[in-house]
């Protein structure tokens, strides 16, 4: 295909806008899918995201589409619109030349339409915003065309409205990919150049690359180095995505495909490296992308201490998939060893341990999850904290700080009193307020991102009736009067359950979180305490009582002296058992930590 008949798009949106459904109508219009093998979100092969009805990861298609009687190639690249997965819209940005923004007729303008549009915009992409659901009786397209151009600074001539369900001005959109966004600025007759932006791992193929052609042309057989790993293959098949792999001849500048090229080792792989010929010496590296920066992190343990290998090559496989998640090898006196996983965000989390269990079928222990902090030492070194107990002792430590993040709301005007609220119960540092329309606004605040991780969204959702919705960028780390909160579990610390709070919280997370473990613990035939303590001040304690079996029961009548002796016989017993005895902690103890900020703020 020549480069000028070749268009590469994707689609943006918020959650639930509709970008699946519209990949959907353009593979059923185009004829990439026929209506017998048509089913709703095509590109989702997840079960994950067919279960949850989001996109996790963004697929790449190849369409053939006749428009004013020429046949074009386009590749469209469906992204996930929750901000954990913003990793992927960037790199699918990077890969194109335009975007599809698209915004519900009933929701309007949502916090992630904004950030996944500027997202756009900083890579100078053409954007074609789209009204999508514009059938439904709630629409009111009007008024979301003034919040576009108010917030997003489109035409409201150049808005498109579309019911990607039935299929209504569909075909516009399809015209208006062609003739807005410009065609691919490489050039066939310069060294061959592709850029890594995706990557899976077959069982028998070994590693699978998502390419686009930048410039030249790469041919089945090619010897081909990747030139930020400096390792060389040949290449074994290329092909593209329509939307299962169909292998071609060749690839050129411009186009979106696949190669295999016998990869086996996960390791030799990095999404963002450039595959160019082995002969040719001195390419440069195409700039690839910015390394996404973990901000949660949490212990991943097998259920049975054996399987720590499988859990190691099932990290690695998921790893490869996710180049935003990582993992290091880590021991804990409670559970053994295991790995410290950096995850972009708590959904992320989430999906990774599924993922694990499904794809890896590893059972996994998880611990509590902590954001990352800075530590300023007393002989000026700053090192970055990503586990709670390997936090230096007080005397060490000169400054610590925490991560600050921006977070813009969506919300309802009538809940503004409600959030501003929340934001301040959080540490918030209130930035501005900016209406769409007298019935919704927006407001920023500065949160840190400790405040937010763990259950902001649920308590943003129930205050705004379900319509706020969120987004957030990290912004640095400022210096906090944060302590460390130890777990002491029958006397014994349990690293696992170390958190990094604010002074000013520490009493009340202590006391919900030992409330919360004692509900969680079993009884055991010997007293428990559970503590929380910061250095060596304990601020909290509840007492789990031993099971006790009725030794007096055979006592019928007779001396009270021969009860007191048994009864001091298994007082004795019970102390003894109380020095060897082991607690045995149940995995939902371990994410107790996570439901206490109710209870803080009550």
């Amino acid at each position: 295909m020549r480069i000028d008949r070749i268009r590469n798009f994707c689609i943006i949106a918020h959650i639930d806008h509709g970008k699946s459904t519209l990949a959907d109508r353009l593979l059923l219009m185009t004829g990439a899918i026929t209506p017998r093998d048509f089913r709703d979100q095509v590109l989702d092969d997840m079960d994950l995201e067919r279960e949850r009805g989001i996109t996790i990861k963004a697929s790449a298609v190849n369409l053939h589409a006749t428009v004013g009687g020429v046949e074009y190639s386009l590749n469209l690249i469906d992204t996930p619109g929750h901000v954990d997965f913003s990793y992927e819209v960037s790199r699918s940005l990077a890969a194109c030349e335009g975007a599809v923004l698209l915004v519900d007729a009933s929701q309007g303008v949502e916090a992630q339409t904004m950030a996944n549009a500027y997202q756009a915009i900083n890579h100078n992409l053409t954007i074609i915003p789209v009204i999508n659901k514009i059938d439904l009786a709630s629409a009111h397209p009007q008024e979301v065309t003034g919040e576009m151009e108010h917030l997003l600074g489109v035409k409201p001539e150049e808005v498109l409205r579309i019911s990607a369900k039935t299929g209504q001005g569909v075909q516009e959109v399809l015209e208006a990919v062609v003739e807005r966004v410009p065609a691919p600025s490489g050039r066939e007759d310069r060294p061959a150049r592709a850029l890594i932006f995706d990557s899976v791992f077959d069982e028998y193929r070994g590693v699978i690359a998502y390419v686009r052609m930048v410039d030249g042309r790469l041919k089945t057989g090619d010897a081909v180095r990747m030139l930020r790993a400096r390792r060389d293959y040949q290449l074994a098949e290329l092909g593209i995505l329509r939307p299962g792999m169909t292998p071609v001849g060749e690839l050129s500048a411009g186009e979106v495909g696949y190669v295999v090229a016998n990869i086996k080792n996960l390791s030799e792989l990095r999404i963002g490296d450039t595959i160019a010929p082995a002969s040719a010496t001195d390419l440069q590296p195409l700039p690839g992308y910015k390394e996404p920066q973990a901000m949660v992190f949490c212990g991943f343990f097998p259920a049975d201490r054996y399987n720590v290998n499988d859990l190691r090559n099932a990290l690695e496989k998921l790893a490869l998939n996710d180049s935003s998640f990582t993992f290091e090898p880590e021991t804990s006196d409670a559970l053994g060893f295991g790995f410290r996983c950096g995850f972009l965000g708590l959904l992320h989390m989430e999906i990774v341990q599924e993922r694990l269990e499904r794809e890896g079928s590893v059972e996994v222990i998880q611990t509590a999850p902590s954001v990352t902090y800075e530590i300023k030492t007393r002989q000026g070194d700053v090192r970055r904290l990503r586990n709670p107990s390997s936090m230096p002792s007080a005397g060490e430590i000169e400054e610590l700080r925490e991560p600050i993040v921006r977070v813009s709301f969506v919300i309802p005007a009538d809940s503004i009193g409600s959030l501003m609220k929340l934001c301040e119960n959080r540490r918030g540092k209130y930035i501005r307020t900016e209406y769409l329309s007298p019935v919704r606004v927006v407001l920023v605040y500065d949160l840190p991102f400790a405040e937010i991780v763990f259950d902001f969204y649920d308590r943003l959702k129930s205050i705004t009736r379900g319509y706020g919705t969120m987004d957030y960028e990290l912004l640095g780390y400022e210096p906090a009067d944060l302590v460390k909160l130890d777990i002491l579990v029958a006397g014994q610390p349990v690293d696992a359950l170390s958190s990094i709070v604010h002074h000013e919280k520490a009493y009340y997370k202590g006391r919900s979180l030992v409330r919360k473990l004692r509900r969680e613990i079993s009884r055991h035939l010997f007293e428990v305490a559970i503590q929380a303590a910061i250095g060596s001040n304990v601020i909290a304690r509840e007492t789990i009582a031993p099971l006790r079996k009725n030794v007096t029961a055979k006592c019928y009548g007779g001396d009270v002296t021969r009860k007191r002796k048994l009864l001091e016989k298994q007082k004795e017993g019970k102390k003894r058992m109380k020095q060897v005895g082991r607690v045995s902690i149940p995995q939902k103890a371990f994410l107790a930590v996570l439901g206490t900020g109710d209870e803080e703020e009550r």
